[in-house]
């Protein structure tokens, strides 16, 4: 076992065809350099099996499922229902992802915003984290994600963030979590690292979205769990941390939200 600290990817998709084979070897890379766990996230409903049965051959890896808002109107319907079902399973341990993307996808807008909040009716019912794909729809995601708390509460990460800071503001309030990719490690990134300084630092998760948004010094690369690693060394110095100090409290923050993987674990 590595003497290095601890920490958790929070989010990456190992069922991607970028990672067929290399599983074993993907693991004993994290390993080594501490990543200890990581929540790997289905998009689609057909694809769920294959996303647990990763789970369950792996005893790091856990998983969440949700209708990618990119996916909506294109891929099989999700309902509650099916997410109910879902959240049964010990390994489930978060809704989503799910959101809202006008960047590619702005003409189901009507359509995504609908899937979004089944989905938050469904983190409330289950009482498991929404996980949020947030990109050009600030005010749309921020007044959704403000109505439905009213409603009845639940808790919800931004995953990969990189919106604003009135987006990032609304989140906070509602007692969420944001969570920093390879994005806030690049180079020119130096305002979306201040709206994260901003954060209370018991509100900050860290993942790598792999494969995609690898930070530097794999920048351009195919992302892994590993380089978690790398974003957190980058997070620790905004927060003047030292990187063990950075590492436990983003553990203990991933195990108050991902409260599922917590219970696993004891």
């Amino acid at each position: 076992m590595s003497d290095a600290p601890q920490i958790t990817d929070s989010h990456c998709h190992l069922d991607f065809p970028q990672f067929e084979g290399e599983l074993d070897a993907l693991l004993a890379r994290a390993a080594d350099r501490g990543v200890h766990r990581m929540v790997t996230i289905c998009t689609q409903l057909d694809k769920e099996p294959v996303v647990r049965a990763i789970a369950e051959a792996h005893a790091p890896i856990f998983y969440a499922a949700g209708m990618h808002p990119m996916s909506v109107g294109k891929a099989a319907d999700i309902t509650l229902e099916d997410l109910l079902r879902l959240a049964d399973h010990p390994k489930f341990v978060g809704i989503g992802e799910t959101g809202l993307d006008y960047h590619y996808t702005a003409e189901t807008a009507a359509a995504q915003q609908a899937s979004l909040r089944l989905h938050i009716e469904a983190a409330r019912q289950t009482g498991l984290p929404l996980i949020i794909h947030a990109r050009d729809a600030d005010d749309d995601m921020a007044r959704i994600l403000t109505e439905e708390h009213a409603k009845g509460a639940y808790t919800c990460v931004m995953h990969c963030f990189s919106s604003g800071a009135a987006l990032a503001k609304a989140a906070l309030e509602l007692g969420f979590y944001l969570s920093m990719s390879g994005i806030a490690a690049f180079p020119k990134s130096q305002d979306l690292r201040d709206i994260f300084k901003l954060a209370p630092i018991d509100r900050i998760l860290v993942e790598t979205d792999a494969p995609y948004l690898a930070p530097p010094p794999n920048r351009g690369k195919r992302n892994e769990p590993a380089f978690v690693v790398d974003t957190a060394h980058v997070c620790a110095e905004l927060f003047d941390m030292d990187y063990p100090a950075f590492a436990a409290q983003v553990e203990a923050n991933f195990e108050h939200l991902f409260s599922k993987v917590a219970a696993w674990r004891s």
